[in-house]
């Protein structure tokens, strides 16, 4: 009976995708539609609503509507391009230089700003020009800037990780992370060597000339209020100065001040970038309410449970597992946002790994690791279509550049997936788990 409960949401909520109708709609009707069969629709209906506003009700949910207004404030104004310059002062004599700045800007403006189309398009078009001067091939630029576009999805601090958070039933947000640094980094590093690897095969050298200590220190000193943001956040938070909330509302009071400082807001624009964080985070917080309906649903039809028994019925091999339980990710982000993603196979999957001993926080690593990927593949990889659109090239002439980042992408996710210590090293030594 489980496993047909858990086939009518999965095709109920396809079908519906499929129409356009909106996830959190989608997911609400398709965890109704299954549980009729054992409850009638008015208690239905009334325990939905009452799920709903329980999941909305949270306070460390206050986290994300601060993080999300302060990723927008800091996008507005001049620190992509201060972090661009920062990168290449540091990195620009590597072959591909452009390239490899590309890289480790997005992980650094994607930490900062929370979003993974926010730096695709503020630090790919920061690229772009210069790339294009030098006779870079715009569609190795687009590859990537897009493929490494995510690596700041997993670098605190992440709203991703905040609502894995929420879902795996309040797993430390500190502890999540610090087990993001290393991930977040290994994606990173991927993509370096892919970049290096075109890099000398297009023949793209680097700057010429010596290393240049000055414009180290000046292009330093241009970004270090920026990057100031993480450290005063994530140090907070890791030292237990403040909770995540109360670092997200720091992150806010940080961010209007560098704004204002480098005059790149006025009160017009700060009232639109308000507005703008308002329906975005309304959105989110709305899908996390509805998804306590999906995770009532799926507790009172045992759904977790059947699913572990069938699996581990296929193999008692974990290995085997959490391979299976990656390529359903990988396909599942295909087509799903990160957030609602997260919702859904938290409750199906986490179960599993915990019956043979797996932490939450590498679970959650896990987890968000690959539902990132699908941010970068179509058919709805927004990042991807942000930095194709940014690039001026198209999906066809970038396909076989990304192919190249996929596999080295997902060689990280492997070592993600079967060393425990890439995740759990940082949060042990702080003392966090």
């Amino acid at each position: 009976m489980a496993i047909q409960a858990l086939l009518v949401i999965l095709a109920v909520l396809l079908a519906l995708l499929f129409l356009g109708v909106p996830i959190s709609y989608a997911i609400a009707v398709s965890s109704l539609t299954a549980i009729l069969s054992s409850i009638d629709l008015n208690v239905a209906v009334l325990t939905a609503a009452q799920r709903t506003f329980v999941g909305m009700s949270k306070f460390s949910l206050t986290a994300i509507p601060f993080f999300i207004l302060a990723g927008n404030i800091m996008n507005q104004g001049g620190i992509a391009k201060r972090l661009v310059d920062f990168v290449m002062s540091i990195l620009g004599k590597l072959p591909g230089a452009l390239l490899i700045t590309n890289i480790g800007t997005n992980a650094l403006f994607g930490a900062i700003s929370g979003s993974a189309s926010a730096a695709a398009a503020a630090v790919g078009s920061m690229i772009r020009d210069g790339a294009e001067e030098q006779g870079y091939d715009p569609a190795v630029t687009a590859a990537t800037n897009a493929a490494s576009s995510c690596s700041g999805l997993l670098i605190p601090p992440s709203n991703a990780l905040i609502t894995y958070s929420l879902a795996s039933g309040g797993t430390s947000v500190a502890a999540l992370f610090m087990a993001g640094y290393v991930p977040g980094i290994i994606w990173a590093l991927a993509c370096a060597v892919v970049g290096v690897i075109l890099a000398k095969k297009l023949g793209y050298k680097g700057t010429p000339g010596k290393f240049d200590w000055k414009n180290l220190g000046v292009c330093t000193l241009r970004a270090l209020p920026s990057l100031s943001l993480i450290i005063v956040v994530i140090g907070g938070i890791v030292g237990g100065v403040f909770s995540a909330t109360e670092g997200s509302a720091i992150a806010v009071v940080y961010a209007l001040i560098l704004a204002f400082c480098y005059r790149s807001i006025n009160l017009k624009s700060l009232w639109k970038i308000i507005v703008d964080s308002a329906k975005m985070s309304g959105m989110v917080v709305f899908l996390v309410g509805v998804s306590n309906i999906l995770g009532w649903v799926m507790a009172f039809l045992q759904i977790p449970d059947a699913v572990a028994a069938l699996l581990l019925g296929l193999t008692n091999n974990k290995y085997i597992i959490l391979l299976i339980m990656n390529v359903i990710l990988l396909v599942s982000g295909t087509f799903m946002d990160v957030t609602p993603a997260i919702l859904i196979f938290t409750p199906l999957f986490l179960p599993i790994c915990q019956s043979f001993g797996m932490s939450t926080i590498h679970f959650g690593m896990i987890l968000v690791y690959n539902l990132c990927i699908g941010n970068i593949t179509p058919p709805v990889g927004n990042a991807l279509f942000v930095g194709i659109k940014v690039g001026r090239t198209s999906l066809e002439k970038i396909l076989p550049y990304m192919l190249m980042y996929y596999v080295a992408i997902i060689g990280g996710l492997l070592l993600v997936t079967y060393i425990p210590a890439v995740s759990m090293a940082l949060p042990q030594l702080t003392g966090l788990v």
